[in-house]
């Protein structure tokens, strides 16, 4: 085995949790911004057509591993309503931006996230891939918890265009850190996304409980990780294990 010369991390729920956020005060949040926008329409109707759109973008999205941003169902539920607006629309762009607000906020860094970034960042390039419907959360997101710094590459599926476990994503990050995959160590926390998908290309694999995947989903799945750990502070230990590096470097 060549050794090991990059890790990629996925973001949320991996190094970060989601902690007090509430979808549906988001949905009213975006709503408010459509009518202040000069959209006149009920809360319901734009709801009904909101979910339409977006329950056809989401089929897309898992089906076809294809990335779509949030503005394009947003235009096409005002489109549905008899609207004409693009998805380039800068009302548009100002309502996504509001819609996610909260998200951004609720972000809160897992234990342990900052020390095993800075232990690695010293002698392995970092990237970090994550799905995600509207890349500047992520950048914004990664500013807020102060770990922008560490990665030398971020990609987002929004930017891309490719959703993980689609292989294109994970080998544009292999192709921006200058690494081959069975170069590179991958962390994350969903079984199919990230273990799944990193594997596919033969890369080392760590998955990490998560709020949003527990154990249980990892067993269910039947991935086979090469190691597994319950959060942060011993996925660095099992890390360092795999990178033959001591455990109290």
């Amino acid at each position: 085995m060549p050794p090991i010369k990059a890790i990629i991390f996925d973001f949320i729920g991996t190094l970060v949790n989601v902690k007090g956020y509430n979808l549906e005060v988001s949905k009213m949040k975006l709503y408010k911004a459509i009518v202040d926008a000069g959209f006149k329409i009920s809360h319901e109707a734009f709801l009904d057509a909101y979910t339409q759109a977006h329950e056809k973008y989401r089929a897309i999205r898992y089906q076809q591993l294809v990335e779509v941003t949030n503005a394009i169902w947003i235009s096409e539920a005002l489109n549905i309503l008899g609207f004409k607006t693009s998805p380039e629309d800068s009302r548009i762009k100002t309502a996504v931006n509001l819609f996610f607000e909260d998200y951004v906020g609720s972000f809160r860094l897992r234990k342990c996230v900052k020390q095993t970034l800075k232990t690695f960042s010293e002698n392995y390039k970092l990237g970090l891939i994550s799905n995600f419907t509207y890349a500047p959360v992520i950048y914004a997101g990664l500013r807020k918890v102060g770990i922008n710094n560490f990665f030398n590459a971020v990609l987002v599926s929004d930017a891309v265009g490719w959703r993980k476990p689609h292989v294109k994503i994970f080998e544009e990050a292999l192709k921006r850190l200058g690494v081959k995959a069975e170069e590179t160590l991958y962390v994350g926390d969903s079984p199919d996304e990230d273990i799944k998908g990193a594997k596919t290309l033969g890369m080392k694999t760590v998955y990490v409980v998560s709020q949003f995947y527990p154990l249980q989903k990892l067993y269910e799945s039947k991935q086979e990780p090469d190691a597994i750990a319950k959060n942060l502070c011993e996925a660095k230990n099992k890390m360092q294990r795999i990178l033959n590096i001591p455990a109290n470097h």
